[in-house]
């Protein structure tokens, strides 16, 4: 491994995913932690190639007080918040093939967990299990760009925690690196298949699209202080049964966030973040922090 990728391979904060909430239950697009993909951190995707093989885990962290929410025509109105705690731990084997040269991959395996007090009740457990590979390329020594997809799992420990449907979250990931700067980020999609739970009716979840940017100063080796946006948008659900779309589905926000990456050593990384709405359509808001952190090996 050339000393230029392994200084990839230091910073890296790994891709990962959905959703912000970390829970990835696209299915409840409308709760405001569940930006797709809001928990990637600066250097996300800044990804060798003609690399040795490695693996990294990653333990992702949230928690939301959503005090607010947003209604169908934008107004913030101080009622039907939560409070919500949630976890991804990711694991992903890193590799690259002769035969397919200037070419990395990968592959994850991450676990969702959640935690929810609402309405004068609280519940936690597991949710699904989320597995897929990605693939890039660098167009250049400096830039990255590539795509991932992932299946979601339509299980959990609990009724509430589960999406009772398969889920597949795809988008192009890229990464541009300065001397003193790094920009990366991601765009993508994720779709469903029809919810189908016994005695209930039939519901198809809403096409979503995302977008999560980081823009991140290089103050120091072991400090870096980044901007986060995130966007998502939700498409109405559609109920099977009764051929017609379920009232106030549909949703949209946008968070903005300031946060900051320790590169404590070439196997430990850590980030923390703050994000709050600016803007939003049928969601609670974002007051929300996050954690992760990286060991690499």
């Amino acid at each position: 491994m050339r000393v230029t990728e392994w200084a990839s391979v230091r910073r890296l904060s790994v891709f990962s995913l959905l959703a912000t909430g970390l829970t990835l239950s696209v299915c409840s697009g409308a709760r405001a932690s569940d930006i797709t993909l809001g928990i990637i951190g600066p250097h996300e995707y800044d990804l060798p190639v003609d690399f040795s093989p490695f693996n990294v885990l990653v333990q992702y962290g949230d928690g939301n007080a959503a005090g607010s929410t947003y209604n169908g025509q934008g107004t913030r109105q101080a009622k039907g918040g939560s409070h919500t705690w949630s976890g991804l731990t990711k694991y992903v084997h890193f590799r690259s093939f002769d035969a397919i040269p200037h070419v990395g991959f990968a592959f994850e395996v991450i676990q969702s967990e959640s935690y929810v007090l609402a309405n004068g009740t609280n519940y936690g457990g597991l949710g699904g299990t989320i597995v897929g590979p990605a693939a890039w390329f660098k167009p250049n020594a400096h830039s990255t760009f590539g795509f991932q997809t992932f299946m979601q799992t339509p299980s959990g420990t609990r009724y509430s925690l589960a999406s009772h449907n398969w889920s597949n979250i795809s988008s192009f990931i890229f990464d541009y690196e300065w001397k003193h700067f790094s920009f990366d980020g991601d765009a993508g999609a994720v779709t469903s298949s029809t919810r189908h739970v016994r005695g209930q009716d039939s519901y198809y979840p809403g096409v979503v699209f995302y977008s999560n940017l980081r823009f991140s100063w290089k103050a120091t080796k072991l400090f870096e202080p980044f901007l986060a946006f995130d966007w998502q948008n939700v498409a109405g659900t559609y109920n099977n049964t009764q051929n017609a779309y379920v009232n106030d589905s549909y949703s949209r926000e946008t968070a903005l966030g300031l946060g900051a990456m320790l590169n404590i050593s070439k196997h430990y990384s850590f980030t923390a973040r703050y994000s709050h709405s600016v803007e939003g359509r049928n969601v609670p808001e974002t007051n929300a922090y996050y954690i992760k952190f990286v060991y690499l090996w």
